[in-house]
């Protein structure tokens, strides 16, 4: 066992998270096998708590039912006290007649202590502690290789992660940190669970093998899902998730939070306080690899590769029914290696692909670097690979409007067009129909009388942001409870000042840091900011977001607790002439397409349709591995779902970032992030602000400036000379689509799912970009001779955005060649 943490683990008697394995077999004479294994683990903790501070570990053996031998082991990390052992030990064993009642063989795992008992096969060796005369016979199996059992041999010639009817390969995580609480036996909560379980698998027309549900309301409310492998029929799906949900609520007794694999992973089942619809999660995991390793190595691996990342491709594309894709490919030796991806369908296929593509990056870190075949399993998505034997079936679901049949090696590019064209056949109508609907509404608004055409709409909003803070009371932190958090709102922990008030660092009574939003009492966010940005953001679940933690609505004070990310804002290194040479090319990229995936998620795979309208260096949090997450939803426009622009007589957010549209005229929609977004993007290639560039005489803005360079084939000289490594075609895409992001015709942007798709794919081939929005062709001044690269610090944002130079006749049939050298 390995583990690590920022806090302080040493002398802690911890119980979880814990993992449990048995046999498949059942013994006989049942109670009298319970009698002697009992007896067998009583007398082993007794002998491993009066151990000493190097060691506390016990191995014995009896006889059992049968003239069966009955072999055990138990153990304690070393720093433990003998009472503290004694404890940990004591609810392990609780726990077998739990889990585990009459098997064969057990074993449970935890942070400070594990045991584990078979039959009919030694599974220890002689204890190398104190110095033995002679090593241990064998090395004990790896924590997540299943169990031998009575029945297994070691000849088994196809090295099967695990053996088919002799070990129970069932995996599950409990929340026993109780960072979700418990619930009480019979309690509403109690109820809801046991209801909500019961009927989850009830809709017999279901027959894709995903089931989402709820029940209950408030702090009662109760959520679940359970998925299926692909290959698994409706019945047998069905049949294996009732009987994983009474093993769950046995193995995690009142807990509220709980996620097990059953049966060989054919099925997960999880249920929780929160919401998990719609939401990617990558831990727990669950690791397991054959014990035989391949041969060509390189080889093998790039073909283990190859193949998964085809089938990671082939889900991400899957509706939401069915993320599932299997397929082979042939390996060193003629070995075929087989293969399987699937996430749970309620992820958007970005979501899905990078799950997935997490996975993938683990096999040579976490468990199959070599191995003939691996797994890792996780709440929102998993993978196998295995080699000479096929361990799926048939796909039992098939959508009716499938994609054209392809093999294993089709490229993305031509699924995701296939795939566009049926999502625009599909879209046009729709769009024209919601587009006459919008029209007639906007007369009707317009009709009204000037005072009244905001109000009337903010009104039914507030309405429902009444209800949905009710909803929300579980978010709600006292006063006094942030207030001593903050070392009550000292300068100390102030991390800087928004336009709505500061922001402090603190630190909860449980160790856990956090970013506390203080709303000034004279800011222009009243309640309908505050409730705004609590609702929208409660919602919002995503890695490329800030999570939201918690409220505060007390009198006159209405505070936002979010998680505290490292390493500050992005402008703090991007701006900055000695912070910005920590940001690579791989850093930078890294966060422009994370960036993107999280303006994606607002803007189409969220439940809720949000425009940020303030996208900018200062709003991008990075946490401690540069992780880019969006910030600032207070300035958030919630969209109905088939909305696809508004008017606002309230234009807020920075300039410099505006759309035009926004900024002149008060319209703004999904391409108006887009824009923000590739003002971001010129940013974070070039290291400068998008104002007060300077360069000999002439100070120009970044959008005019990178045009220039762009049109006159001299883009290179937009790259941050800090930046002198990393694949300069990446660089020059980025400005590229930059440039189309910024462009003056706002049809003309691209999506934010087109933006995505081409920061995943080098493939893809781009638009020229047109001329820019606010481009200027020039502004001189009497300034001294500078180098591009020195910037003022003093220099402000200019407001003067709204005046256009008349537009410059390009000869596009001069660019000839897309990134020019």
């Amino acid at each position: 066992m390995l583990r690590y943490s920022d806090r302080s683990i040493f002398n802690l008697n911890e119980i979880g998270p814990a993992y449990f394995m048995w046999s498949m077999l059942n013994a006989t004479q049942v109670d009298q096998f319970n009698k002697v294994v009992k007896d067998l683990l009583d007398g082993l903790k007794t002998k491993a708590k009066s151990g000493d501070s190097q060691s506390k570990y016990a191995t014995a053996s009896v006889s059992g039912p049968d003239n069966r031998t009955i072999y055990g082991l138990v153990q304690c990390t070393p720093n433990l006290s003998g009472p503290q052992c004694d404890d940990c030990l004591v609810q392990s064993i609780k726990e077998v007649s739990h889990c585990c009642n009459s098997r064969l063989g057990v074993r449970i795992v935890r942070p400070s202590c594990n045991l584990r008992f078979e039959t009919a096969s030694l599974f220890y060796g002689t204890p190398a502690y104190p110095p033995s005369p002679s090593p241990s016979p064998s090395p004990s199996q790896p924590l997540l290789m299943p169990p031998p059992s009575s029945t297994v041999t070691n000849n088994n010639s196809s090295g099967e992660i695990q053996v088919h009817n002799n070990t129970q390969n069932y995996h599950y995580c409990c929340d026993f940190n109780h960072v979700r609480g418990n619930y009480t036996a019979n309690s509403t909560y109690h109820t809801n669970l046991n209801t909500l379980l019961s009927t989850l698998t009830s809709n017999t027309e279901i027959e894709y093998g995903f089931y989402n549900s709820s029940q209950g309301e408030n702090t009662d409310k109760v959520y679940a899902i359970g998925l299926c492998t692909g290959d698994i029929k409706p019945d047998e799906c069905r049949n294996c998730l009732n009987g994983s949900r009474a093993n769950l609520t046995e193995l995690c007794p009142n807990q509220k939070e709980a996620i097990g694999w059953y049966e060989d992973e054919k099925c997960m089942l999880r249920y929780s306080d929160r919401s998990i619809l719609d939401l990617m999660e990558t831990g727990p995991a669950f690791y397991a690899n054959n014990m035989d390793n391949a041969t060509d190595l390189d080889q093998f691996n790039k073909d283990v590769n190859t193949l998964l990342g085809n089938l990671k491709n082939e889900a991400a594309l899957g509706d939401s029914r069915l993320k599932y894709a299997v397929g082979n490919t042939s390996g060193p030796d003629n070995k075929l290696i087989y293969g399987l991806v699937q996430c749970t369908p309620d992820l958007s296929g970005s979501e899905c692909f990078d799950c997935l593509s997490q996975s993938i990056e683990r096999i040579p870190i976490d468990c199959c670097k070599d191995r003939k075949g691996g797994r890792v399993v996780r709440p929102s998505c998993n993978m196998r690979f295995e080699t000479s034997f096929l361990f799926y079936g048939d796909t039992a679901y098939v959508s009716p409007t499938p994609p054209s049949s392809t093999t294993t090696n089709t490229t993305s590019e031509v699924k995701s067009n296939k795939a566009t064209i049926i999502a625009i056949a599909i879209a046009v109508p729709v769009v024209v129909f919601f587009a006459v609907v919008l029209i007639f509404f906007f007369i009707c608004i317009r009709m009204r009388k000037p005072g009244e055409k905001f109000e009337a709409q903010q009104e039914t909003y507030d309405d429902d942001d009444d209800n949905e803070i009710d909803i929300s009371e579980s978010l709600q932190f006292s006063f006094n409870t942030i207030r001593e958090a903050t070392n009550d709102f000292s300068d100390s922990n102030k991390l800087g000042q928004g336009g709505f008030g500061a922001v402090y660092k603190g630190r909860l009574i449980n160790g856990q840091e956090i970013a506390v939003k203080r709303l000034s009492r004279d800011s222009g966010q009243g309640e309908r900011e505050f409730k705004n940005e609590v609702l929208l953001v409660a919602k919002l679940q995503h890695r490329n977001l800030v999570r939201l933690l918690g409220f505060c609505l007390e009198g006159r004070e209405r505070l936002l607790v979010y998680e505290f990310v490292t390493n500050k804002s992005l402008d703090y290194f991007i701006f900055d002439q000695t912070n910005r040479a920590q940001l690579d090319w791989e850093k930078r990229y890294k966060i422009i397409a994370g960036t993107a995936r999280g303006i994606l998620y607002l803007h189409q795979d969220s439940r809720l349709r949000v425009i940020h309208r303030d996208l900018k260096a200062s709003n991008i949090l990075l946490d401690e591995d540069m992780n880019p997450k969006i910030a600032d939803f207070g300035l958030a426009r919630l969209f109905v779902v088939d909305q696809t622009h508004a008017d606002t007589n309230r234009v807020v957010g920075t300039y410099g970032y505006m759309a035009p549209e926004y900024a002149m005229h008060g319209q703004f929609s999904e391409k108006s992030d887009v824009f923000s977004f590739g003002v971001l993007v010129l940013e974070v290639v070039s290291g400068q602000r998008n104002s007060g560039i300077r360069h000999g005489e002439n100070i120009d803005d970044l959008l005019s400036f990178a045009w220039r360079r762009w049109k006159e084939g001299r883009a290179t000289d937009i790259i941050d000379p800090t930046v002198n490594s990393g694949s300069r075609n990446e660089i020059m895409r980025c400005i590229h689509i930059g440039l189309l992001c910024v462009q003056d015709n706002v049809a003309a942007r691209p999506t934010m799912a087109s933006i995505v798709l081409v920061l995943n794919s080098h493939s893809l081939s781009l638009p020229l970009p047109l001329e820019p929005a606010f481009y200027l062709d020039s502004r001189t001044g009497n300034l001294p001779n500078m180098q591009l690269w020195e910037l003022n610090s003093e220099t402000t944002r200019s407001n003067e955005y709204t005046t256009r130079s008349a537009q410059e006749s390009v000869n596009e049939a001069s660019v000839t060649e897309p990134y020019p050298r």
